[in-house]
């Protein structure tokens, strides 16, 4: 190891500041570092990255996710494997795509974009994070569900504990408390939601899933339960995070924001990009199954490995000027960015591929075309110097604005 340039800790406040110059020294200098506070070996570079999350040899399996996520929301998709998974995962995915995203979730994801926007389109100032990003996805994925949005407070404190829970790297004892409490709370409302939903059926997704069957297997209340906490946690934080992270870049970069004002079908490259440069999901675990050779030596079986997301999309191996954020590269392809065939690693590979992508990429469409027809001049306010907060998953922690209101 050099002693020039060491490798700073991922739990160090220096990290958690900047994650990008430590594993710019991860990927050159300790590409597979053994990490003896989250007993997890780290890898950083794109082509490991993209190995695990790949695993075409089923070197790695999910088994993390039964300490990492089960003591939050039970047992969810992510941790079953072969047929198990692909008939769960069979029975969620169609509301994720094609023509029930389409005709029933559309007009949804609108609305709730438009009622937020219409709270602060005549002022001329709006926090995009407290304001519209925190709020808008919880919304979407609430009115999904036939939840009750005036639930709302209660969804963002739920996720707001699951997402710290998944990224208590420390062991801090009250993180984890109350993440346990959340899986009690969340059940105690979720079930009798899904019973009564069973009895009498609507429209809307929690519906569907009840009555959906493959082969003779149905979702019981617990799987639907455990759905849906994942659901509110994973699509609430991270949509939050990339609508944020979408308008920071833009705005920080003013010609690129200018030619996505001009030309909206552009908004889709603006949002992969920002996938790869600043991804919401930082790190994912997986555990490897067998001894497996990567770049800087050998991973045990029955290891936990920690993928660092953040480091490995900006690998100079794979992004030529990876430290740039550009919507016009060129070794980034838009049209494979929401799917398993995706360039960058924000959503996973694979077939634990981020089930709600095309839901994501839907959201970020609708608000960000919204929210540039209500902000034609959007600018950050005066003096503010954007913070990005977290280090399993990352994000503007405030994004103020200003814009001169629309009239008529």
């Amino acid at each position: 190891m050099s002693t020039a340039q060491p490798v700073p800790d991922i739990l160090s406040p220096e990290f958690a500041a900047d994650p990008y110059p430590a594993y710019a020294v991860m990927r050159e200098k300790e590409p597979l570092i053994w990490h003896e506070a989250t007993q997890s070996y780290i890898i950083s570079r794109y082509s490991d990255v993209e190995r695990v999350f790949k695993d075409k040899k089923s070197e790695f399996t999910t088994d993390n996710y039964n300490w990492q996520v089960e003591p939050v929301h039970g047992k969810t998709i992510l941790q079953l494997s072969g047929r198990e998974h692909a008939v769960r995962r069979a029975l969620v995915a169609p509301a994720f795509r094609g023509s029930d995203l389409q005709e029933k979730f559309l007009p949804v994801i609108e609305r709730n974009s438009r009622e937020l926007i219409d709270a602060f389109r005549h002022t001329g100032s709006a926090d995009i994070v407290g304001d519209y990003a925190t709020r808008f996805p919880v919304n979407v994925i609430a009115d999904m569900l036939g939840l009750d949005k005036a639930d709302h407070d209660r969804f963002h404190r739920w996720y707001t504990a699951v997402i710290a829970f998944l990224g208590n790297l420390s062991g801090d004892p009250e993180v984890t408390a109350a993440g346990e409490r959340t899986r009690v709370e969340f059940a105690e409302y979720m079930i009798p939601v899904i019973r009564e939903r069973r009895d009498n059926p609507g429209d809307d997704l929690l519906s569907t899933l009840c009555a959906a069957e493959i082969d003779g297997v149905r979702m019981s209340d617990e799987d639907i339960k455990a759905f849906c906490s994942l659901l509110l946690a994973a699509g609430g934080e991270t949509t939050d995070k990339a609508i944020a992270g979408i308008l920071a870049n833009l705005m920080l970069h003013p010609d690129q924001l200018a030619a996505v004002r001009a030309d909206r079908s552009l908004i889709p490259a603006a949002f992969a990009e920002t996938l790869r440069y600043s991804p919401p999901v930082q790190m994912i675990m997986r555990q490897s199954a067998t001894e497996v050779e990567v770049s800087g030596g050998t991973i045990p079986p029955g290891a936990t490995v920690t993928c660092l997301i953040g480091a490995a999309n900006r690998d100079e191996r794979r992004f030529r000027d990876p430290d740039r954020f550009d919507i016009f590269r060129d070794d980034l392809t838009t049209t494979s960015a929401f799917s398993a065939a995706a360039d960058h690693l924000a959503f996973a590979l694979g077939r634990h591929f981020c089930v709600g992508a095309l839901l994501a990429k839907a959201e970020v469409e609708i608000g960000v075309n919204q929210l540039l027809d209500a902000m034609p001049d959007l600018r950050m306010a005066d003096g503010f110097d954007l913070v990005e907060q977290g280090v399993f998953t990352r994000g503007p922690q405030s994004l103020p604005v200003r814009f001169t209101p629309v009239t008529g």
